[in-house]
């Protein structure tokens, strides 16, 4: 509860020099849950600092510059993180937990060693360091601290673990991304209000979570605030996600969920079943045996030892998550030097597997194959592609598995390619589908092309003319629709499907119609003369009676999802085509277009 006006003035009385003193009267520590994006399990907690309107401040950071420009601002950020870590430490399984703490970057240099304290701060909360993640703020320039990057290796070497803060709302984030190993990107809640309605911004948010994923690093979306936001981030591939959608922090830890089951049953539907990708991927990850960043070397010689054939192996932190890869030749030198071992034995070398992880890529197990690939070769010279599985090590896959994945997917969806038109079947229809309705940042069109009156031209002049017309409409559809943008499928029989993207409602009318025209009048030349001259054939109807029909023509139903729009659920497609295709049939034209739901 806030305190009066006449309170806040008589605590400021007091003067800059108390401000520690009077800080540990008011200020409280609140956790923010911050959960893994697909099961909303808790990952774990944001510390924010509540309390500092009763020092008369307008927030937290207001009250850290008036204690920098006191001299207290080491004293203060003590109190703030002893605290924090305290509180922590009483939450049931918080060592499967991360704590995340904000540091100031200008204690950096300053008096006092920084990270001495934090590590007596957690072994009297019996707490390992890797369950700390301290957030560097881009509101300050680390680049112009010459002690800054020693920090930050001094940090990760007690096995701690970096965040960058507010990405993409400072100076210096994409900055500390190249030049510092961080585990985690905090993206800025400016990008991700309203993200389901901007493609700037959900195009923005993509690239930063790939570029992320190729240098190891996982991303947190921030302040997420609404259902749609968080179905947009976790499409995008964001891993974790915090903000009031999930749940508001809290001063009264007993309010805190280890899972907050409302996320992951939103969007449940649009859950892919398992892909071809996934299938092969399970298939071939190899669960090497993975080192301990805490443990010393000599854990690491007795695999080399016992895997000669192996070069490097996974680094893993005390909460099972991926910190990189130690390479043989990382530690070759001292392998074969006559002291080495020796003197990676001495304690006051200090020397342990901390000291000599190399980053390296990850992925999430159910990320497409195609992704993985570019995320491995994102990284140059890298061995493999860590593999997690809700966050945690799964197996890697190296460079000739992730080749193999891909070979063999190529070679499948060849197989179900249609065996005359040479085009996507069925399943890479339906895989298309499922990704593009998730996919709202352009206009999408399903077109779903079916002939009018070919069974009485099958019938009248056998099956392989019948394939001359199916193989005269793919070579059509190759003909109008070119470039990445374009889908070409066929469902089999005289039946196809084109997906569109980023196209205009006239330009689609305008390629449809000009398709619809070109087919009638090319297919009419498999006529003969006379039922050319008629117009007409004579044939049996699905009844069985003998009838007039016309010289046969496609008719294109065309569902359209428009810029913005995600829809869950791909049955809702099929049921809405069902509509259009028999409106489509009955339309002089041929061609019907319009949108999932009329308004």
């Amino acid at each position: 509860m806030s305190a009066a006006p006449a309170e806040v003035l008589s605590l400021r009385r007091f003067g800059d020099e108390q401000i520690v003193t009077l800080a540990k009267l008011v200020i409280e520590n609140a956790f923010q849950p911050i959960v893994e994006a697909t099961t909303g399990a808790v990952f774990g907690y944001e510390s924010l600092v509540r309390g500092y309107e009763r020092l008369g401040f307008t927030s937290p950071l207001e009250l850290l510059d008036r204690a920098e420009s006191a001299g207290q601002l080491l004293a203060l950020e003590h109190l703030i993180n002893s605290r924090a870590v305290a509180a922590f430490a009483t939450i049931p399984d918080f060592s499967a937990r991360t704590l995340f703490l904000n540091f100031d970057s200008r204690l950096v240099g300053g008096e006092g060693d920084v990270v001495e304290r934090l590590v007596n701060h957690l072994k009297r909360g019996n707490i390992a360091p890797s369950s700390l993640c301290f957030e560097l703020s881009e509101r300050f320039d680390g680049g112009k601290m010459p002690d800054f990057s020693a920090l930050v290796r001094q940090l990760r070497l007690a096995g701690f673990k970096l965040a960058i803060d507010d990405f993409g709302a400072g100076f210096n984030g994409l900055k500390l991304l190249c030049d510092q190993p961080v585990d985690y990107v905090k993206i800025d809640r400016h990008f991700i209000s309203g993200i389901e309605r901007d493609p700037r911004k959900r195009h923005l948010v993509r690239h930063t979570v790939n570029m992320a994923h190729v240098l190891g690093t996982r991303v947190i979306a921030e302040g997420v605030e609404t259902e749609a936001e968080l179905l947009v981030c976790r499409d995008i591939g964001c891993d974790l996600i915090q903000g009031y959608f999930v749940a508001r922090p809290t001063t009264h830890l007993n309010e805190l969920q280890p899972v907050y089951p409302h996320l992951a049953s939103i969007g449940s539907g649009r859950r892919r079943s398992a892909t071809l990708d996934s299938i092969l991927i399970r298939k071939e990850i190899e669960q090497l045996p993975a080192v301990s960043e805490s443990d010393d070397l000599d854990s690491a010689f007795d695999l080399f030892r016992l895997n000669p054939r192996q070069p490097f192996f996974p680094v893993l932190n005390a909460n099972g998550e991926p910190r990189g890869i130690l390479h043989e030749y990382h530690v070759k030198e001292m392998i074969y030097h006559p002291f080495g071992r020796d003197l990676l034995k001495n304690r006051i070398y200090q020397r342990r597997i901390s000291h000599f992880v190399s980053p390296a890529p990850t992925a999430e197990l159910d990320t497409p194959a195609d992704e993985m690939l570019k995320i491995f070769a994102g990284m140059d010279g890298s061995d493999c592609v860590i593999v997690t599985e809700n966050m945690r090590y799964a197996g890697i896959l190296s460079a000739s598995s992730l080749l193999k994945i891909i070979n063999e997917k190529q070679l499948k969806t060849a197989q179900e390619q249609n065996p005359l038109t040479g085009l996507p079947g069925n399943r890479a229809i339906r895989d298309y589908v499922q990704d593009a309705i998730l996919d709202g940042d352009q206009t999408r069109y399903f077109c779903y092309c079916d002939f009018d009156d070919f069974k009485p031209f099958n019938d009248t002049y056998g099956f392989q003319k019948g394939d001359l017309a199916i193989t005269l409409f793919a070579a059509l559809l190759r003909r109008h629709f070119i470039g990445e943008e374009k889908f070409l499928g066929h469902v089999g029989g005289d039946d196809f499907f084109v997906g569109v993207s980023g196209f205009s409602e006239g330009e689609m009318r305008t390629v449809l119609g000009r398709l619809v025209d070109d087919f009638h009048s090319d297919v009419r030349q498999l006529y003969s003369q006379e039922h050319q001259a008629a117009g007409r054939i004579s044939g049996y109807g699905r009844d069985g009676a003998t009838k007039e029909f016309p010289l046969m023509r496609c008719s294109i139903a065309v569902l359209v999802l428009p810029e913005g729009y995600i829809l869950s659920d791909a049955q809702t497609v099929s049921a809405r085509i069902a509509e259009l295709k028999s409106r489509a049939k009955a339309s002089e034209s041929g061609l019907v277009l319009e949108p999932l739901l009329q308004p």
